[in-house]
């Protein structure tokens, strides 16, 4: 019996395995094509956005910020920005728009959402490494210092920003006003995203409040991981992961109700 069980959940698993990389392939092809550079479009855009902002923060103050290249600085934390941004507006109304899909039961609602945060992860992850390959050629860009706290940062930013998705697919579909409205609230997080400032910079006070961001926390893990003792970074693991966990559960239950009112065409 136990071991009818284990090969169940094995064959589900590679069931859903194959459903998420047939939705990711799909959406490649559907989003860029074939012709030209193709799905590598998934890394020249964030890469194209951190260079021109970094760029324009070189020419506007200077070569350095607080001892640390200015370039890499803005671009470790603009590639970040992007992909909870674009992982954001992909989720907004994704149900409707795939809901035909939905005739195979193997499909379900959150393969969708799944599958374009998967798609935004690989393609700011590819631009991260580019970007950093060729700033370290030039000495723009340091040599991690600690690689595992680096990874372990950005995955804890991508799981929220993938729990952020699940609560907000849903609840698009729920109210036209939110879909309206979900767009601008990528601009306002942009202050409390850790992205162009360090905890240590502020003053005690509003370090305070800044650290109640899981975004926050999970930036100054990859700048500590980069820059090491060249930096002074606060963080606390357990932010981003509590409050994930949290959005999650919220999102799978809104995502099951949507469900329920969902019609397959």
């Amino acid at each position: 019996m136990a071991n009818n069980s284990r090969r169940n959940l094995y064959d589900a698993w590679n069931v859903q395995i194959r459903v998420i990389h047939a939705l990711v392939i799909r959406e490649l092809t559907t989003r860029f094509g074939r012709e030209n550079i193709g799905f590598l479009w998934i890394m020249v855009e964030p890469l194209l956005f951190a260079g021109l902002v970094g760029l324009l923060w070189r020419l506007t103050r200077g070569q350095e910020e607080h001892g640390i290249s200015i370039i890499a600085f803005v671009a470790t934390g603009y590639i970040p920005i992007t992909l909870f941004r674009h992982g954001v507006q992909r989720s907004v109304i994704v149900f409707t728009t795939n809901n035909s899909l939905l005739y195979h039961r193997q499909i379900k609602i959150v393969d969708f959402i799944l599958a374009r945060c998967i798609i935004e992860v690989l393609g700011c992850m590819m631009a991260y490494l580019f970007m950093g390959l060729v700033l370290v050629t030039v000495g723009e860009f340091p040599v991690p210092s600690d690689i595992g706290l680096f990874i372990a940062g950005w995955t804890l930013y991508a799981l929220f920003c993938f729990s952020i998705c699940l609560v907000i697919a849903p609840l698009s579909e729920m109210s036209e006003v939110m879909e309206k409205f979900i767009p601008v609230t990528t601009y306002v997080m942009i202050p409390f995203s850790g992205a162009f400032t360090m905890a240590s910079w502020l003053t005690p006070g509003m370090r305070q409040y800044l650290l109640l961001s899981p975004f926050v926390n999970g930036m100054e893990m990859m700048r500590k991981g980069l820059w090491g003792d060249q930096v002074t970074a606060y963080y606390d693991a357990w932010n981003p992961l509590i409050c994930s966990s949290i959005l999650i559960i919220i999102g799978l239950i809104l995502c099951r109700r949507v469900r329920r009112t969902l019609a397959v065409e």
